[in-house]
């Protein structure tokens, strides 16, 4: 209760609150993370996933990457938890600035967030290759073998993979949103992923982990949770509430 407290003073206090999340935040929506112990990483298919999610394996083996985006990438029935609803009614009070994720799922935009930046894109948009049309999620998923475009390209998901660089926009979003930000929360990440976790590294304010396992950030933290977000977040919604009465 007192660690719920002392995020609600600070949440209450703050203008510029940056959220910097991950996978954690969503696997209370029922789609899984890629390093806890039973998460992708940790399941057995023929190719390791990290292989499946480069650009290379994209290109030479279309079929089998598809396969597996449909049936590991894609929850078109997922739907926003309390930690999204939580970040975004936070927007709405003027307590946080922007949510930088490293999640591709857009249950941020769908639970009312605003300012998300997605540093590693999403799912929901998806281009040929060839032309540069958008093409919609639906399109992926309900198509057989490697989709492709009216113009014969194949449709590639507008997501980060491995060999690619992230999108300059977004680093450039999610450095001013943190360079002035007047408190982090980093929640549902390891920090094991770079080069998004360096992002988080440089910012030197005010700092609350709210993580299930240790990160290589908890020593300079100000306050580490190690409960369910969403349960966490629920909580101090409720503080703040009665904070404000």
């Amino acid at each position: 209760m007192e660690d719920v407290s002392f995020l609600a003073g600070l949440l209450c206090k703050a203008r510029r609150a940056v959220f910097f999340g991950g996978a954690g935040v969503s696997t209370e929506s029922g789609i899984p993370d890629f390093r806890s112990t039973d998460g992708l990483y940790h399941q057995q298919w023929r190719y390791p996933p990290e292989t499946i999610l480069s650009r290379t394996f994209f290109d030479r083996k279309p079929e089998e990457f598809f396969r597996f985006y449909r049936e590991k990438m894609l929850f078109p029935d997922a739907k926003p938890n309390a930690a999204h609803r939580a970040l975004a009614k936070w927007e709405r009070e003027g307590h946080i600035s922007a949510v930088v994720t490293q999640n591709i799922d857009g249950l941020h935009q769908a639970a009312g967030s605003k300012n998300v930046v997605e540093l590693h894109g999403s799912v929901l948009r998806n281009h040929c290759v060839r032309c540069g049309k958008s093409h919609a999620m639906e399109e992926i998923l309900h198509s057989g073998g490697v989709p492709h475009c009216v113009c014969g390209g194949v449709i590639k998901p507008d997501v980060v993979l491995y060999e690619e660089q992230l999108p300059e926009d977004a680093i450039e979003s999610a450095l001013n949103f943190i360079d002035r930000a007047d408190l982090m929360i980093i929640g549902g990440t390891s920090l094991s992923v770079y080069p998004a976790a360096a992002f988080a590294a440089a910012y030197r304010g005010p700092l609350v982990i709210v993580n299930r396992s240790a990160t290589q950030m908890d020593e300079r933290a100000d306050l580490v949770i190690r409960q369910p977000i969403g349960e966490t977040f629920e909580a101090v919604c409720r503080q703040m509430d009665m904070n404000q009465k």
